[in-house]
């Protein structure tokens, strides 16, 4: 398993908010306990909000806050996406302005936060990477809202999903879905995918494949 995806597969296990213990975690990505202690440093170095520490477990933590004023993570989001692109311009004084900038905001997050971010966002991800996935932000949000079906593209396979929910990690956006291809539920990668289509066909909740029926299983799942 590569790197980056071990990672995101830790974030999964880690998001229902209770304690994982290191060894559980080792035993459900199949790596070693040392490996398992490396990629938590890594996550919290890269901005995922970890709590927790050897011998104890660890866990993501809730929503970021800045004070002294009160951000969602929709706020965070655009913010931090902001100030990276700028951050990449080709204008000396501006992506020296940008990055001065999000070092002070680093400066200013929560002291419960195992660590601060450096550079906001996954380190394993550098920004040109990321980008890749944000030309389909705006299509995806207008499909759940509007509950469209979509069709999407990920390494050369067509898929039609129900897109059911948006989460940030870091740099990293995965889209929960219905999948009428697997017939089952998946956590897309929003970098992964090449093509994205907004299909007339609407969908409405049925049994089984809602998001309410994602989440039952995930805590089945976990428990």
């Amino acid at each position: 398993m590569k790197r980056a995806d071990r990672l995101m597969q830790i974030v999964q296990i880690l998001r229902d908010g209770t304690l994982h213990k290191a060894a559980d975690i080792s035993a459900a990505v199949g790596v070693s306990l040392r490996t398992i202690y490396r990629d938590m440093e890594t996550l919290a170095a890269s901005g995922v909000p970890i709590e927790g520490e050897r011998g104890i477990g660890y866990r993501v933590t809730a929503a970021i806050t800045l004070p002294p004023l009160n951000l969602t993570m929709t706020e965070v989001e655009a913010l931090h996406l902001g100030l990276s692109a700028v951050g990449q311009s080709d204008d000396a004084q501006l992506s020296t302005a940008a990055r001065a900038l999000l070092a002070k905001l680093d400066a200013v997050m929560p002291e419960d936060r195992s660590r601060a971010p450096t550079g906001y966002g996954f380190a394993i991800y550098p920004f040109a990477d990321a980008a890749r996935g944000f030309q389909h932000l705006p299509a995806m949000r207008q499909a759940i809202r509007a509950r469209q079906k979509l069709s999407i593209t990920i390494n050369d396979v067509i898929r039609t999903v129900r897109p059911l929910q948006l989460d940030y990690w870091g740099r990293l956006w995965t889209c929960i879905v219905w999948c009428e291809k697997t017939k089952d539920f998946s956590e897309l990668r929003v970098d992964q995918i090449s093509e994205l289509r907004i299909l007339p066909s609407l969908f409405v909740d049925e049994h089984g494949k809602s998001l309410a029926d994602f989440n039952a299983k995930r805590v089945i799942a976990g428990s």
